[in-house]
C-alpha cells in the first residue's frame, strides 16, 4: 500500500457515500436486519444530505460535538455522517453505560459538547431516565434528542419524528430554492483531511476511558488498507454487529464496507443468534468478531440450522486464539484472518497473510503496510522523544507512524503527549517483536507482571493453561507479594460440564518456567469481559485483593512455591 495509492483518493468518507449515489443510485448499501429495511445509495446520500441540513439550520458548526448513546439503527449512521460532511465530532457511547458514566463521558467533552442523543425506556435500560441526569448536570449542552415519541419525550427534548419531520421540510424547501447545495458545501469545504471527525471511548481496560479523536484521513487510511489487505470489495457484504462505540463497529465494519462501496448489514446490537441469522438471511459475506462472540454462535444448540455458504472471510481480533479455535473457524468460513488493532490506530494496523494456513496465521499477527509502518522501539524518552528502534527479535514498544494515528485526547494533552511521540510515533501500549514471520504480540505493557526481577507476559500462560481440554478461559493478573514482589493469580473459566483440579492444572503448568507458574488459582463461573468482549482485566485487578485476602488467611499466598 503505497503513498502514492493513498494521495490519489479521497480522504473524506462522506464523498465515498455522494460518488456511489451517482454511479449506482439503485443499488443496495445498508440493510438493517432487525426490521429488513434496506437502503439505496442515492437514498443514503439524500438522508445524510437531510440531517446535515437540519444541523446546520441549528446553528452546529465544525469542531462541535455530538453524542450519542444508540445502537447500530440507520438514523445515527445519517445522523453521524453528517456530522462528518459539516466537520462536527460524532461520539458514540457504550450502551452499557450508567447515568454516572454517561455524565462523566460528557463532561470530558464539555468544551465543544452541543447536543445529546439518546433512547427512551427500553427493555435494556431507561435511557430517558439517564438523560434526565445529563439535563441536569450538564446543562451547558444545547441540544437533547430522544428516539421516542413526541408525547414520550423528556421536557426540553426533541423528538427524532419532529427532528426528522424539520429536516425533509428544509431539505424539501432548500431544494425548491435551490439553496441546498451552497449551503451544505459552504460547511463541507471548511473541513480539512487532518480534522477529527470521530470521537471514540477507549475501552478503558488500565483506567477510565479517554476520548480519542480520529480524523478524516486516518480513517480513511484504515479502510483502504484493511480492504486491500483482506481483499474486500464492492461485492462483499459485512455483517455490522460490533457496537457502534468501538473501531471494529465504526471503521472497520461500516466504514470500511461504504468506502469499498459493499453492502452493510446493521445489527442494532449484538446477539449470537441474530448473527447468524442475518448472515443467514442476507448472504453476508464477511464476518469481523472478537473470539468471545465465535465461541457464543458455536455453542447454540440450533448453530448448524443456519445457512452459512455465503461467508467467505471471517475476521478475529482481540485476542489470542488456539489452533483448534481456528479449524473450527474454518469450518464457517473458507477464508480467515487477523491482525492487530486499537482505536489510537484508526482501527487495524496489521494483516495476517491473505492466503496463510492455519499455522500460518498462527505464527504472527502479519505484516504493516508502508503508509502505517510499524516499528518496535524502546520506551518514549523523558523529553517526549521517541526511544530508539530494536532490532529483529528483541521484544520492545510496538510502534505505528502514518496517518493512521490519532489526533489525540480530547482535552488532555498530558495523556497525548504519553501516547504520541513529539516525531508522531504512536506508542501503542503493547509489548512485542517483529521478524521475517511479521509482528508477535507478547501482552500489554501495563499487564507485565515482574516477580523478583522476571517478566512475565499474562498471554503466554494463559495459552499454555488454555491447552487443557477442560478449560474454558484463563486470564492471567499480578498482585503484591512480599516474596516475589508480584505473584501470579490465574483465574480460571471451565467448560460447561467439565471439571478439573487446581492440582491438575499447576502440573500442567510444569510445561513453563517455575517463575511464570501462578501462585494462586481461582475458579470463576465467569472471567468478566468489557464491552467488546475481552478480558475485562481492570475488574480483575479490582477484584483479586479479595482473592489474596482469603488466601493469605490461609496460609496460601505470600508464601515460596514448592
Amino acid at each position: 500500500m503505497s503513498w502514492e495509492e493513498f494521495n490519489k483518493i479521497s480522504h473524506f468518507l462522506y464523498e465515498y457515500i455522494d460518488t456511489y449515489a451517482k454511479e449506482k443510485p439503485d443499488a443496495i448499501a445498508l440493510i438493517d436486519a432487525d426490521d429488513g429495511k434496506k437502503v439505496t445509495w442515492k437514498e443514503f446520500a439524500n438522508a445524510v444530505d437531510i440531517f446535515t441540513l437540519d444541523l446546520i439550520k441549528m446553528g452546529l458548526r465544525k469542531g462541535d460535538i455530538i453524542i450519542s448513546s444508540l445502537p447500530f439503527l440507520l438514523e445515527q449512521v445519517y445522523l453521524e455522517f453528517a456530522c462528518f460532511k459539516i466537520g462536527a465530532l460524532f461520539c458514540p457511547l457504550d450502551l452499557r453505560l450508567k447515568a454516572s458514566e454517561i455524565v462523566r463521558s460528557v463532561d470530558l467533552l464539555k468544551a465543544r459538547a452541543k447536543m445529546y442523543v439518546h433512547l427512551g425506556n427500553t427493555d435494556r435500560a431507561d435511557f430517558a431516565d439517564f438523560a434526565k441526569d445529563v439535563q441536569r448536570r450538564c446543562s451547558y449542552l444545547d441540544f437533547f434528542l430522544q428516539f421516542s415519541m413526541p408525547e414520550d419525550c423528556n421536557k426540553n427534548t426533541i423528538s427524532i419524528l419532529d427532528f426528522i419531520s424539520e429536516a425533509r421540510e428544509n431539505w424539501r424547501e432548500a431544494s425548491i430554492d435551490g439553496t441546498l447545495p451552497k449551503t451544505i458545501n459552504e460547511a463541507r469545504t471548511k473541513v480539512e483531511d487532518d480534522d477529527p471527525i470521530l470521537i471514540i471511548y477507549t475501552t478503558g481496560t488500565t483506567g477510565f476511558p479517554k476520548p480519542a479523536m480520529l480524523t478524516n484521513r486516518g480513517i480513511t487510511a484504515q479502510n483502504l488498507c484493511l480492504s486491500r489487505g483482506f481483499n474486500f470489495t464492492n461485492e462483499d457484504r459485512m455483517l455490522v454487529n460490533l457496537p457502534p462505540s468501538h473501531v471494529g463497529g465504526q471503521t472497520e465494519q461500516l466504514m470500511t464496507t461504504i468506502f469499498t462501496g459493499g453492502i452493510s448489514v446493521l445489527l442494532h446490537i449484538f446477539d449470537a443468534e441474530k448473527s447468524l441469522q442475518a448472515i443467514n438471511n442476507y448472504k453476508a459475506t464477511v464476518l469481523g468478531q472478537i473470539p468471545a462472540m465465535f465461541e457464543m454462535q458455536w455453542r447454540l444448540e440450533n448453530y448448524n440450522d443456519f445457512d452459512l455458504s455465503s461467508l467467505i472471510f471471517a475476521i478475529y481480533g482481540g485476542q489470542s486464539v488456539s489452533k483448534p479455535f481456528l479449524e473450527k473457524l474454518s469450518t464457517m468460513a473458507p477464508k480467515f484472518g487477523s491482525g492487530l488493532g486499537l482505536t489510537e490506530i484508526s482501527g487495524f494496523c496489521s494483516y495476517t497473510p491473505l492466503e496463510g494456513s492455519i499455522n500460518d496465521i498462527m505464527e504472527s499477527l502479519g505484516y504493516d503496510f508502508p503508509i502505517s509502518p510499524l516499528s518496535i522501539r524502546k520506551p518514549m524518552n523523558a523529553d517526549g522523544t521517541a526511544g530508539d528502534e530494536l532490532p529483529d527479535g528483541e521484544i520492545g514498544e510496538i510502534c505505528y507512524t502514518g496517518p493512521q494515528v490519532f489526533k489525540g485526547y480530547f482535552g488532555n494533552e498530558k495523556a497525548t503527549r504519553k501516547t504520541i511521540s513529539l516525531e508522531g510515533v504512536l506508542y501503542t501500549g503493547d509489548l512485542g517483536y517483529k521478524d521475517g514471520k511479521g509482528l508477535h504480540l507478547v501482552g500489554r505493557s501495563k499487564f507485565v507482571i515482574k516477580p523478583k526481577g522476571y517478566q512475565i507476559y499474562p498471554p503466554e500462560v494463559e495459552a499454555i493453561i488454555e491447552e487443557m481440554p477442560e478449560i474454558g478461559k484463563a486470564a492471567i493478573v499480578g498482585a503484591k507479594h512480599k516474596i516475589y514482589s508480584e505473584g501470579v493469580v490465574a483465574f480460571i473459566e471451565l467448560k460447561k460440564g467439565k471439571t478439573v483440579t487446581k492440582e491438575q492444572i499447576m502440573e500442567h503448568c510444569k510445561g513453563i518456567a517455575a517463575y511464570k507458574r501462578p501462585s494462586l488459582i481461582m475458579f470463576l463461573d465467569e472471567i468478566p469481559l468489557n464491552r467488546v468482549q475481552k478480558t475485562d482485566y481492570k475488574t480483575l485487578l479490582e477484584e483479586v485483593g479479595k482473592y489474596i485476602q482469603e488466601a493469605r488467611s490461609r496460609g496460601e499466598w505470600d508464601e515460596e512455591k514448592k
